[in-house]
């Protein structure tokens, strides 16, 4: 099982895919020329505006679902495997990959804002909505929502509740099977309160864990400041095979850099689409913005505070062939690849202290369980998608029973195992995703043109999909003609 895991992983994340999300993110950078750079002002300011209402959540709430699925193992354990197995050259592509994949994240957000629906009450979207309205090919989209399916609600939870498990053991000795059973409690609560209940706990528990890790980071950054220098040039040379001692590795930078960084801010993958959707704005691009710029925080914020944290003090291993073969680095003997770098380097950079295990801890358990509670949503969404009637709502409850046993097994599976089902779920969501908005970015495109047009009018932007010749928008038809009305 595990070799045809590995081979079926080789396969969704061979050099196609890699270089193919590099170049699938430069294409919309130009052809949004750069939004990500241009409307920057307009990515925090749309945080903000939009209010929630009885369908939809608001911009910020949408905002702190996405970040929920965004901000979480990837940003602590993800960050440590990539420096792990691509040195520390890894980190430059995933800020690569976070840039120029914030234009990949505003595309396909803005897309599930344009083909939203509205189904008893509230609003749903993603990239299964989109790839049937957009481009009309439904066997597409159910591909697309069972993958998506499978992925988040399989294969995907094991990972957040294996680094939670393993950070719980290291830092308090508590038996794997407790936590489990802990997060199967306090999730099975939150999950049975549906978008709204999921939608009030992110937005109080995103911002308080980003605010604490980040304050640790600056604390850690600070007393090694004048090791900055050193840490960015190590980062930018082994990056491009400039480094006397990670020379050799640039592939494997690149390779796990953009793997992680994928992983880690989801830009492309498909996974923030179906917050975006969620949010009661006036016009798609202001919710396309907020995902956008919730890339930034997530990669070149919090995964730039690990990588420098880790850097800084020395506390890593860099191992060639993914952990089989030779060290060409060892800083660490003897610690497994993951939250165990980022507990050295805390301890390392405040000894006698004795904190980092704790504080990796209790930061993963905020950060992994927060992003297993966006996965349930995000399964949630695409179970309405497929199922009707009665179906749907005996598909939803299956879909809680079964989230809540992967979560509970993920505590007590091997990490490799974990992270290498993971890493399918993700690949098959990247592959089916980044094909269809290559497809259908057009629409989103309009909708840019459309908006920067009314902003430069003085206007607050409405949109109007029958203006710009976009079809299928039925929800924003519907929208359009409530407004005429009143």
């Amino acid at each position: 099982m595990e070799n045809f895991i590995g081979t079926l992983n080789d396969f969704l994340w061979g050099p196609w895919m890699i270089y193919g999300c590099l170049a699938v993110g430069l294409l919309f950078s130009i052809l949004t020329r750069f939004v990500q750079v241009r409307l920057f002002k307009d990515m925090v300011l749309q945080i903000f505006k939009g209010k929630k209402s009885d369908a939809g959540v608001s911009s910020f709430q949408a905002l702190a679902i996405a970040l929920s699925g965004r901000v979480g193992t990837g940003n602590i354990a993800g960050t440590a495997t990539a420096i792990a197995f691509g040195g520390p050259g890894a980190v430059f592509w995933m800020w690569a990959i976070a840039f120029i994949g914030a234009s990949s994240a505003f595309i396909e957000s803005t897309l599930a804002q344009i083909y939203k629906v509205k189904d008893e009450g509230q609003y749903r979207g993603g990239p299964a909505y989109y790839i049937e309205k957009g481009i009309g090919i439904k066997w597409y989209a159910v591909l697309f929502a069972l993958a998506a399916l499978l992925a988040m609600s399989v294969l995907m939870p094991g990972i957040q509740s294996n680094s939670i498990a393993i950070g719980m053991e290291n830092a308090f000795g508590l038996e794997r099977w407790i936590t489990g059973a802990a997060i199967v409690v306090i999730l099975g609560i939150i999950i049975l309160g549906g978008v709204k209940r999921i939608a009030n706990v992110a937005q109080l528990v995103v911002p308080f864990m980003a605010i604490a890790y980040m304050i640790m980071a600056v604390i850690i950054i600070g007393m090694n400041i004048t090791e900055l220098p050193g840490a960015i040039k190590l980062i930018f040379s082994s990056a491009f095979g400039f480094d006397s001692t990670f020379g050799g590795m640039i592939g494997a930078a690149i390779a796990w850099g953009v793997k992680r960084g994928i992983y880690s801010n989801e830009a492309g993958q498909g996974t923030g689409p179906h917050a975006a959707a969620a949010a009661e704005v006036s016009h798609p691009v202001k919710q396309g913005l907020v995902q956008a710029f919730s890339v930034y925080i997530d990669t070149l914020l919090v995964c730039s505070a690990t990588a420098f944290m880790i850097i800084f003090t020395g506390m890593y291993n860099v191992q060639l062939d993914s952990g089989k073969g030779d060290f060409v680095y060892e800083g660490l003997s003897g610690v497994e690849a993951g939250p165990g770098y980022t507990q050295a380097a805390i301890d390392s950079a405040l000894p006698g202290v004795g904190i980092g295990a704790g504080f990796v801890a209790i930061a993963l358990f905020f950060f992994a369980f927060t992003t297993i509670m966006a996965y349930y949503y995000m399964a949630e969404t695409n179970v309405v998608y497929l199922l009707r009637g009665n179906a749907k709502r005996v598909g939803i409850f299956v879909l809680k029973i079964v989230i809540l046993i992967t979560a509970y097994l993920g505590t007590v599976r091997e990490a490799g195992l974990a992270w290498a089902l993971g890493d399918v779920g993700l690949g098959l969501m990247v592959w089916l995703n980044l094909i269809a908005i290559l497809i259908i970015a057009k629409p989103a495109l309009l909708a840019l043109k459309d908006y920067e047009a009314q902003k430069k009018e003085g206007k607050d932007p409405v949109f109007d999909p029958r203006k710009l010749g976009i079809k299928n928008a039925d929800f924003w038809i519907e929208y359009n003609d409530n407004l005429k009305k009143k």
